[in-house]
């Protein structure tokens, strides 16, 4: 799994550098995030979906265990830039109203750091 992170101020930003988020890399991407979220205490998370472009049931849970997590801990996520099948099936199973998504990782940061 291909994936960066960028740490700025008590914000970090997770891009996913693959093509597809699925069964494949859903449990190692969970595994991150409980990582992040858990061990190093992040409560503030960007996931960066620009190089994303197909995603199916496991990537979604993926993204609900790092919502779950920072929910627990008072944080804030934002998904940024997901293709327009992956926003399509973020809209069709109604996770836009507990994921919010960002056209950029700029506006994602201004939305975050103002919560």
């Amino acid at each position: 799994m291909n994936f960066e992170t960028k740490r700025v101020g008590d914000i970090t930003v997770f891009k996913l550098n693959e093509k597809r988020f699925d069964t494949n890399i859903s449990g190692l991407v969970k595994g991150e995030f409980t990582m992040l979220l858990k061990v190093e205490g992040i409560n503030k998370l960007i996931i960066d979906l620009s190089e994303v472009e197909t995603c199916d049931s496991s990537g979604l849970s993926a993204l609900l265990v790092a919502n779950r997590i920072l929910q627990a801990n008072e944080g804030k996520i934002r998904l940024v830039a997901p293709s327009e099948k992956v926003h399509t099936l973020i809209k069709i199973t109604q996770l836009d109203r507990v994921l919010p998504v960002c056209d950029t990782v700029d506006d994602a940061f201004e939305e975050i750091k103002n919560e």
